[in-house]
């Protein structure tokens, strides 16, 4: 790729207007704020930093300037709004669902821009129009790309994708951009980054830990392509690194290293590890390799790692599919063959083109298609992938992973967004609406069906739901039975266990079974030894118990899935929540202290604290409207919710809403009430 092109995509999505405003130093220690916007002041965004200094002038509308050096945990105001309360799960990796899909060598690193640099809100917003990745089953590692001269350098991830990821077992790392001069860039935000105090430290490599400590994200990814740097620069540089790494180690954390700085302090994307950038990745957890690689070049990469004794599946090798997506042409053979170890591993660069490349007009179900066919490839089944697909898709390349381990487990198959919001199976709020810090632990092979017969479509669903935004549907023709595989576990199984599951005919005539899996597959691509239990079918939404009885003692669900059953005729089969449990379900405590913090005419900031006993999954808010229906308002995972935009309805002199904590299991505490006087 041509250095052209290459810093052009750096800052496209991300400010690539602001990042051409003139540049120069500021006091350090300052904040300095645009002038008054539309936007609520009390509406909580996602933070981002310059290192120290500020470019000279004022910032542009909707932009804060803040110094990372200033920034402390105690007069952070939006902090309880953007710190991530899901810690991150283990993962484990079940039998390959293919025979070229590989566990333990080749991964994946994604970098996303979910919005742009300043006002990206905190806790999601009234738009379905998202970039709700759900494929987490692939991705080992997420970066939260974005920054720009203009705006801010350094970007800590929103709270809801933290919490999504973590709930799939995948880290989440900030990002610190330095940019080209090209586009903005000055040499001394990268002196600023890496200058040191009076004992010889890195202070701003303390701060960076502190932030993602702070905020319950895990890691950083830096990125220095300022150029016109010297071998003293490299050096300031590589103590910094060295320093930010150490101090992430102690906190769980991890770096990332973007190959771009050389040792003599310059910038010059290398397309390879080498003796360029060499002490770089040593002073790293990881390397992504920028997109100028060969297939020589990644293949003496991957052999330097090994000589260093690190592993070659350190190295991401980059792809950018952020203008053709999966039309882009890649050397796959490079980095992960179909007929020998992988060499590296894969760092797909801006793949929300999924999401992007889609007109206007698109729908949350025109997104999911797109980015099923990103990451399934073309078939939409891992289990067969299509042979001919010039796209090798990350379910052809590589095993996925599933968090799927301990009881109680559900899922209502909520994808983080949706047109509406539902509560059994009723629409409670007709607004739009994101946030994937709602999002439940989805299945990662999407869409495994095996039949004989012909071969029905199954999609994520937004015309209807039994809680969230979104149901599983299954669409067709069914000529014969068909099983649809949902998630790979290790759940506990024993006399007392059972799983419930909630669906809907919705045309048709089938007869539905539970499909419960006590063992792996004989072998990659081969299917589950599934058992099949009955269950009930009747009009409208159905929750059907099936207790599991007659299964090995002592033994595991490995697997879950449905099998359908039709008399050949048309079929629509909804699939709207999944549960499994040893005893019955337990309602989680009424949060405790709950109150308005501040409010501006019908924009509201409210706080509380989780009640005793645990066991929350996250809050909802709802409205009591004058006739007594409820509304709801948004949820979330943290202690601390913004919603704008209130007027009275109804001649009401005061609005009151309900606070309840959700547990698991989606039982819902008692509410706690607050009261809005207008």
């Amino acid at each position: 790729m041509n250095p052209t092109r290459r810093t052009v995509l750096l800052v496209a999505g991300t400010g690539a207007a602001a990042a051409l405003l003139p540049a120069g130093p500021a006091a350090a220690g300052q904040e300095a704020a645009a002038g008054p916007t539309a936007a609520s002041a009390l509406q909580p965004y996602a933070s981002y930093w310059y290192p120290d200094s500020f470019p000279s002038g004022s910032p542009g509308a909707g932009i804060t300037w803040r110094s990372l050096k200033a920034w402390s945990a105690a007069t952070d105001a939006d902090l309880a709004f953007n710190t991530a309360s899901v810690p991150l799960a283990e993962r484990f990796t079940p039998t390959p669902v293919n025979t070229t899909a590989r566990a333990g060598q080749a991964r994946i690193q994604s970098l996303v821009s979910f919005g742009p640099t300043a006002s990206n809100p905190s806790q999601g917003a009234a738009t379905a129009d998202y970039y709700a990745l759900t494929h987490w089953s692939y991705v080992d590692e997420l970066v939260f790309w974005g920054g720009s001269s203009g705006e801010g350098l350094i970007l800590a991830p929103n709270a809801p994708i933290v919490d999504a990821a973590h709930r799939h077992g995948v880290p989440v790392l900030g990002n610190v951009f330095l940019p080209p001069a090209a586009y903005g860039g000055q040499l001394q935000w990268t002196r600023d980054l890496v200058q040191k105090d009076a004992a010889g430290h890195y202070p701003l490599a303390a701060q960076l830990v502190a932030v993602a400590e702070a905020y319950g994200f895990d890691g950083w990814f830096v990125n220095a392509e300022t150029g016109g740097g010297n071998a003293a620069l490299a050096t300031d540089m590589l103590g910094f690194l060295t320093e930010l790494k150490a101090l992430s180690k102690a906190k769980g954390q991890r770096v990332t290293w973007y190959d771009s700085m050389t040792v003599n302090g310059s910038v010059s994307w290398q397309g390879a590890l080498n003796n360029q950038n060499r002490v770089f990745f040593q002073a790293a957890d990881t390397m992504f390799i920028d997109f100028r690689w060969s297939a020589s070049s990644l293949a003496s990469s991957g052999t330097n790692a090994q000589q260093i004794g690190r592993s070659r599946y350190e190295l991401w090798a980059g792809v950018d599919v952020e203008a053709n997506g999966w039309n882009r042409s890649v050397n796959w053979d490079a980095m992960v063959p179909s007929g020998s170890a992988h060499v590296v591993s894969v760092g797909f660069y801006r793949p929300e083109w999924t999401r992007n490349h889609l007109p206007a007009t698109r729908t949350p179900g025109d997104f999911h298609a797109a980015d099923d066919r990103f990451w399934s490839g073309r078939s939409l089944d891992p289990a067969r992938p299509d042979s001919t697909d010039t796209w090798r898709a990350p379910a052809v390349a590589v095993a996925d992973r599933s968090t799927v381990t301990g009881l109680p487990f559900a899922s209502t198959f909520n994808t983080g967004h949706g047109l509406r919001w539902y509560e059994d199976g009723e629409v409670t709020s007709t607004a739009q609406w994101n946030h994937l810090g709602l999002q439940d632990r989805l299945p990662s092979r999407r869409w495994v069906t095996r039949t004989t017969g012909r071969r029905p479509a199954v999609t994520f669903d937004f015309a209807d739901a039994w809680r969230g935004g979104s149901s599983v549907l299954v669409d067709g023709t069914l000529t014969a039975p068909t099983t649809l595989d949902l998630y790979s576990t290790r759940l506990p199984a024993g006399e007392d266990t059972v799983v419930e599951l909630t669906h809907r005919v919705d045309a048709g005539n089938v007869t539905v079974e539970l499909a419960v899996a006590t063992a792996e597959p004989s072998g990659p691509g081969q299917p589950y030894a599934y058992t099949y239990f009955p269950v009930t079918a009747g009009d409208g939404w159905e929750t059907s118990t099936v207790r599991l009885t007659g299964l090995p003692a002592g033994g595991a669900v490995h697997a879950l899935g449905v099998r359908l059953t039709g008399t050949g005729g048309a079929v629509k089969w909804r699939l709207g929540a999944v549960a499994v449990r040893d005893q019955d379900a337990q309602a989680p405590a009424t949060p405790a202290d709950a109150r308005i913090t501040a409010a501006s005419g019908g924009d509201l900031r409210l706080a509380w604290r989780a009640g005793t006993g645990g066991g929350v999954r996250h809050y909802t808010l709802h409205r009591v409207l004058p006739d007594g229906t409820r509304r709801f308002l948004g949820g979330t995972a943290q202690q601390a919710f913004f919603v704008g935009g209130l007027t009275p309805e109804g001649g009401e002199a005061a609005t009151r809403f309900e606070l309840r904590a959700v547990g698991e299991l989606y039982t819902a505490s008692a509410p706690a009430t607050l009261t809005h006087t207008w």
